[in-house]
């Protein structure tokens, strides 16, 4: 197993730890929040938007239907698709966003 990683929600201050082998949306999960949005969990359904803000990150292929290619170079991803590489800063985008900036789930 590699050394796990943290990631900084900055909207709502929640850390997790993600081991770089594991996506950002099952290591999300971990964190027992009721209502966390997984969808399709294979990059199809854009309801797990995030934008990674700091840090490096590897991604595995994402649906264009629902993330543009400028979106991706802004820095938005699929959080089912994304596997980080080092320290980790993200904001919540679209239907993640009602339940981690509300502190709701």
């Amino acid at each position: 197993m590699e050394k796990p990683y943290r990631v900084l929600i900055q909207d709502s201050g929640e850390q997790f730890a993600c081991d770089g082998q594991e996506s950002l949306l099952r290591a999300m999960e971990a964190l027992g929040r009721r209502g966390i949005p997984v969808g399709c969990r294979g990059g199809g359904c854009g309801v797990c938007k995030v934008r990674v803000t700091d840090g490096a990150y590897h991604t595995r292929k994402m649906s264009r239907a629902c993330l543009s290619a400028a979106e991706e170079e802004a820095g938005v991803v699929l959080a089912c698709r994304v596997f980080a590489d080092s320290d980790l800063s993200l904001s919540v985008v679209g239907k993640m966003s009602r339940v981690l900036q509300t502190g709701h789930g």
